[in-house]
């Protein structure tokens, strides 16, 4: 059967196996042998990162033609406006491209967040906000690129949600281990955890 990892990545983690100077990697973390990234996660992001040895359930985790949903928590510089999440839904143009429509909502800090290494630099005269974002595809930094098309720069970014799984109960820095489920004709992904 095939082995599907759920890892909460911090900040600053490069997201391979293989050395990358000074900075940590996945093998800093990982101790399981033929486990590949179903993704990637940029090295100042944090949060899910699913890794396999299935080839096959890698690539449909990772190919945007599947259209398997990813959910952010986003702090972003300034008050978000309804105006910015009505553009982020319906898309917005990145580098010539015109994002697919997005599912954008305003929110509170989550109460399970946890603080970053090094800690997000604050200005007194500059607010931020959280916003949730939902995408069906995955562009390099795409998150990041959308919130600064609407006029808010991105200060901190978690994926927290890829389809089915999520990052409940998972520390940054911890894994546990999941059966691959299924996915069904509409992409949703069903799963069972087994819990380390």
């Amino acid at each position: 059967m095939p082995r599907l990892i759920i890892f909460n990545k911090p900040y600053g983690v490069v997201c391979q196996f293989s050395a990358s100077g000074a900075r940590p990697t996945l093998k800093d973390f990982i101790p399981i042998a033929e486990v590949y990234p179903a993704g990637r996660l940029d090295t100042d992001s944090e949060g899910l990162l699913l890794l396999t040895d299935d080839g096959r359930l890698q690539h449909r985790i990772s190919d945007p033609r599947h259209k398997l949903r990813k959910t952010y928590w986003v702090q972003v510089e300034g008050v978000v406006t309804p105006e910015a999440l009505a553009a982020l839904a319906r898309g917005v143009e990145i580098g010539g491209y015109l994002t697919k429509p997005a599912h954008a909502e305003s929110a509170q800090e989550p109460a399970w967040l946890w603080p970053r290494q090094p800690a997000i630099r604050h200005r007194n005269n500059i607010p931020t906000s959280w916003l949730t974002l939902t995408i069906s595809e995955g562009k390099n930094r795409q998150v990041r690129h959308m919130t600064a098309a609407v006029g808010y720069p991105t200060l901190r970014l978690i994926r927290y949600r890829i389809g089915g799984w999520d990052l409940d109960g998972i520390a940054p820095g911890s894994w546990r281990e999941s059966q691959p489920g299924r996915l069904s004709a509409t992409d949703t992904i069903f799963y069972n955890t087994s819990g380390r």
